[in-house]
């Protein structure tokens, strides 16, 4: 926004070309000014979809976090009314709506065209009758106000900020936020002011190279802060969090709920659950669950996993269960968030912020906090003898040291990247081995783009070995040591048509290196908690492969943090 009114320079692809298109927003002065880095969710991602929107009078600009599950039935109204769309997208209703409602009040505006929208939104918008003002909005999508001297901001995530002010608000569901450069207020959804705390951002990347490196780094400190608080004197006491041996007893089935590395958290962590607490245990995608019909009931127990606690099919599926009388415990990340909120019960993982998209030290806390709550409830059910309950405390309590020592005892990492990832890749693994092969084929293509797939291992002779090639990379998880010999007979099964193996196993495991191209070795530990150790090395794989290939890293392309759409 400048003198001349609100004007709009967007272009499809990266940001770098807005950059030259703008000589780096020499072009385009003002002092007011909104953005947005669009994932096309209606309509191509093409420049005419792109975000900012005007409306017909150009008037209002908005950018839109979001989706708007009504947008049909308000475009027909507004085509009606003699509004003109330019683009495919959801969000230039909401602009139009703004002008059909404007009479001079802007916030007035602003809330009425609030009330008519369904689904998801984070809204920024600009007025040109208000050149030095933004107005704020959220429901159901993050939406994060920073506060500087003699200038404001506002950024669906806090990493958008953090380059500018440490000071921050976290607006909640209905809220609308008015900024100037010298003021921030908040209103509820019926215009009324209301004080909002405000919070300190208090992290840096430390000299990495890379948040993801970072944070892979800081694994063992997460997962200690996970834990430490929670082990008292060979115990497992968890912070405000009590089930009843009782209430433990009427359950007759456990049903783990989550979205991508959160999923496969829950995958890894179901064998032990299932192991301690001789429970059933099912894990399903949030995004299948919540339009499932599930077969759940007050008798059954959801885990839901979500590192933000605000994703959004995550959140759908909890209120799915909920309404069909399931007790629900969350296990999320951020302390007030959506899902900590809506849970009967909360445990936080304690991991820190977590700048990367991909995450790592999120999917490690989440399977330290499922390994306490399955001991936990083992150990109420009277499911565990004393001295094997004994055993594991100390095990997990463990569990930190062995993080570092399996990130201390790998520097030939990088190396092996090169020599791993110049195609598409096998991962593949038993049982535990299994769901760490999942979340490890998902960290390559996420960060590096290259094709990965991960296979149940003993499945390979059931179709999938048609597919192994001379010189195909197969990544073979083989730290499930009841397991072992199986696993060794699969790698020799893809080393006899040609493929190249990499496996992955407990340090002293002397026949796979009889059979294995190269071995990566972690730490021994109680094999229920191996997942969270095994890992580790297929992040830095991942990490090192997107490294050689030049991949922005910390923000994959397509991905978003927070997915706060369906």
């Amino acid at each position: 926004m400048g003198a001349e009114g609100i004007r709009v320079e967007k272009v499809s692809g990266r940001i770098a070309r807005l950059c030259e298109k703008t000589a780096n927003g020499a072009s385009v002065p003002g002092s007011t000014g909104i953005g947005h880095t669009r994932w096309a969710t209606h309509g191509a991602p093409t420049d005419i979809n792109a975000h900012p929107h005007l409306s017909n009078d150009g008037r209002f600009a908005i950018v839109h976090n979001g989706i708007i599950e009504n947008y049909l039935a308000l475009r027909e109204e507004l085509i009606a009314d003699g509004y003109v769309f330019r683009s495919e997208t959801d969000t230039e209703t909401i602009v139009h709506l703004l002008e059909k409602y404007y009479d001079g009040d802007i916030k007035t505006a602003v809330m009425k065209t609030a009330a008519r929208l369904e689904g998801s939104y984070a809204l920024g918008i600009l007025c040109a009758d208000a050149p030095d003002t933004l107005y704020a909005v959220r429901q159901a999508s993050p939406l994060i106000l920073g506060i500087g001297v003699g200038e404001n901001y506002f950024a669906s995530d806090v990493t958008a900020l953090v380059a500018h002010t440490k000071n921050v608000i976290y607006l909640e569901d209905g809220e609308i936020a008015m900024l100037t450069p010298k003021s921030i207020q908040v209103f509820d959804c019926t215009g009324k002011l209301i004080q909002k705390p405000i919070s300190r951002v208090t992290w840096r990347k430390g000299g990495y190279e890379h948040f993801m490196l970072k944070e892979i780094m800081e694994q063992p400190a997460a997962v200690k802060a996970a834990l430490a608080p929670r082990l008292h004197d060979g115990e497992i006491r968890l912070d405000d969090f009590e089930l009843s041996a009782e209430k433990l007893r009427s359950v007759n089935k456990i049903v783990i709920t989550a979205c991508g590395s959160a999923y496969y958290a829950g995958c890894s962590g179901r064998y032990a659950i299932e192991k301690l607490c001789r429970i059933p245990v099912q894990v399903e995608l949030a995004s299948e669950l919540r339009y499932g019909e599930p077969m759940v009931d007050e008798h059954t127990l959801v885990l839901v996993l979500s590192q933000s606690g605000e994703t959004a099919d995550t959140i759908a599926a909890l209120k799915e269960c909920r309404e069909r009388g399931a007790t629900i415990i969350g296990i999320v990340n951020v302390v007030g968030s959506t899902i900590a909120k809506l849970a009967d019960h909360t445990l936080y993982t304690w991991a820190g912020p977590e700048i990367a998209v991909a995450t790592t030290k999120g999917y490690t806390t989440q399977l330290a906090v499922l390994y306490l709550f399955a001991l936990y409830a083992a150990e109420k059910l009277g499911r565990l003898q004393k001295a094997e309950y004994s055993a594991l405390v100390h095990s997990l309590k463990m569990l930190p040291k062995r993080l570092q020592e399996t990130i201390d005892m790998n520097y030939q990492i990088p190396a092996l990247a090169g020599r791993y990832t110049s195609q598409s890749l096998f991962f593949i693994g038993r049982n535990t081995d299994y769901a760490v092969a999942l979340e490890g084929a998902l960290k390559m293509k996420e960060i590096s783009y290259l094709h990965a797939e991960s296979y149940a291992a003993g499945e390979l002779k059931h179709g999938t070995i048609a597919l192994i090639d001379e010189g195909q990379p197969v990544i073979a998880v083989c730290c499930n040591e009841a397991l072992c010999d199986k696993t060794l007979s699969n790698i020799v099964e893809v080393k006899a048509r040609g493929a190249k193996v990499l496996a992955l196993a407990f340090r002293g495991n002397r026949k796979i290196v009889s059979q294995a191209d190269d071995v990566i070795f972690i730490p021994r530990i109680e094999t229920i908690f191996s997942a969270a150790l095994a890992v580790v090395p297929l992040q830095l794989l991942a990490y090192y492969a997107a490294k050689e290939k030049g991949c922005d890293i910390d923000k994959p392309k397509n991905l978003a943090k927070s997915v706060t759409v369906e």
